[in-house]
């Protein structure tokens, strides 16, 4: 391939999941580094930034919104949807830490926290929330981004997105619910995405497998392995029914 990508080497504990970002049992996070690659190799085919940055089964909003902070300058807008409305409450509240706002929102209630229990990983916390307000300014301000409840199998509309990242159910923790079609439910994803996609938008999906398995006929941009996750990029255009 004729481009290069960077994994960033730095200190991403203050987006674990829990410390400055919300959690919540049943909405898992998401390795922070593969995060940023696998969004730097779509973005690679992309070719175009900024880009409309969507997560069509957002959880709790985590890998969206470690994405837009790690690389705002990079992205326009974000866009989070989900079937389960109250993941889709959770990730509205965790992209709200896109903009200067929700980030002096989340270093209040922090600071609260550490006076009330005296904890000084609240403290740490806070800290961390005034450090990623500080990236955020750097790299061009607050994030402009919506969520809202959707079933990906049953999309009707265009969406104007470039680039989808998306880490699917894997029956762990998460699983598959709204209008699952037949037994390949990545392949009736793949072909919704498709239908309502831009043709040259990227489709980046990551599982917890050792291989992502395309309909017939479709050819990879990429694969990706790491540990016992993989990830797969196609183009918008080849999965579209």
């Amino acid at each position: 391939m004729g481009y290069r990508y960077a994994v960033e080497r730095a200190d991403h504990s203050a987006l674990a999941s829990g410390q400055v970002l919300r959690s919540a049992p049943g909405y898992p996070g998401f390795p922070v580094r593969l995060a940023s690659e696998l969004f730097q190799r779509g973005l690679a085919h992309v070719h175009d930034s900024p880009v409309r940055l969507w997560d069509p089964c957002c959880g709790g909003g985590y890998l969206l919104t470690v994405l837009g902070l790690l690389h705002r300058d990079r992205v326009s807008h974000v866009r989070a949807s989900d079937v389960d409305a109250d993941a889709v409450d959770l990730a509205a509240r965790n992209l709200e830490l896109l903009t200067a706002s929700g980030l002096a929102t989340r270093e209040a209630e922090l600071r609260r926290s550490a006076r009330d229990f005296g904890r000084v990983a609240f403290v740490e916390r806070a800290e961390a929330a005034a450090n990623l307000a500080a990236g955020l300014a750097a790299m061009g301000g607050d994030l402009p981004h919506d969520a809202a409840v959707a079933d990906v199998f049953a999309l009707g509309e265009p969406v104007g997105a470039d680039l989808v990242v998306t880490d699917v159910p894997y029956g762990e923790m998460t699983r598959w619910s709204g209008g699952v079609p037949g037994e390949d439910p990545v392949g009736a994803l793949l072909a919704s995405l498709g239908r309502v996609l831009p043709e040259r938008a990227v489709v980046v999906v990551a599982a917890r497998t050792r291989r992502i398995a395309l309909p017939e006929g479709v050819r990879a941009l990429e694969r990706v392995r790491v540990g016992n996750r993989s990830a797969v990029l196609v183009r918008a255009r080849d999965v579209a029914p």
